[in-house]
């Protein structure tokens, strides 16, 4: 009888320790990247800089619309950029939606892995050669709302957040730091600036220009002994 009962005992030991050793697969191939830096750090080195909006989402590939190229090949019109999927360091696909409004700093593709592209699944895999990737690791993209732009983009903001508590600054200021004509301190101090005290001290110029002159009774001023 116990003759019987080792090759069970064993069969689920074995069993055991496989079910174990599965467990810990995600958490050994979760993304680990060091973070390269702000978009003012990373931009400059961008093999695609581009102004434009996401014209469709596939799998974890989107293709961007260009308004504007900062950087790179302008003749490029609709470049499809690969985002996250598996332990790949980029960010995941539902963080952008259909019309949104980007600034990308982009890395093209030139190399791919030996199971980086599954024909049966090709709008989920690494991406394809000769298209761009979004980097997770460093300020690579802005959010564009309007005539401004939001996102991780001077030195100083937190690691990994993309979205930090910031004043929107101007789409002009930022090309104009790219080509040079601003400085980084002028792009810090507009990412700093109160957007709701700018606001009240509009609003408060405004009322004081529609009072009337001020002025004060002789006989109701009040002279010190």
């Amino acid at each position: 009888m116990s003759g019987q009962r080792l090759p069970q005992a064993h069969y689920f030991l074995v069993l055991l320790a496989a079910l174990c050793t599965t467990a810990f697969v995600p958490a050994s191939r979760a993304c680990d990247c060091l973070w390269e830096g702000s978009f003012t750090e990373v931009a400059p080195s961008a093999e695609l800089l581009v102004v434009g909006t996401v014209a469709t989402k596939r799998g974890n590939a989107m293709d961007v619309d260009v308004d504007l190229t900062l950087a790179g090949p302008d003749w490029i019109e609709s470049p499809r950029v690969w985002l996250k999927t598996g332990n790949y360091c980029r960010p995941d696909p539902t963080l952008f939606a259909e019309g949104d409004r980007l600034i990308l700093a982009l890395k093209r593709l030139k190399a791919l892995p030996n199971d980086g592209f599954n024909p049966s699944t090709p709008n989920v895999s690494f991406g394809r050669l000769g298209d761009y990737e979004l980097s997770n690791c460093g300020g690579y993209w802005l959010t564009v709302e309007g005539l401004r732009a939001s996102g991780n983009l001077v030195p100083g903001m937190p690691r990994f957040s993309h979205d930090p508590k910031m004043s929107p600054v101007l789409i002009g200021h930022i090309i104009a730091f790219l080509k040079g004509t601003a400085s980084l301190k002028s792009l810090i101090d507009a990412s700093m600036e109160d957007p709701e005290l700018e606001e009240l001290k509009k609003s408060s110029r405004g009322f004081l220009r529609g009072l009337p002159p001020i002025t004060l009774d002789p006989e109701t001023i009040v002279k010190p002994d």
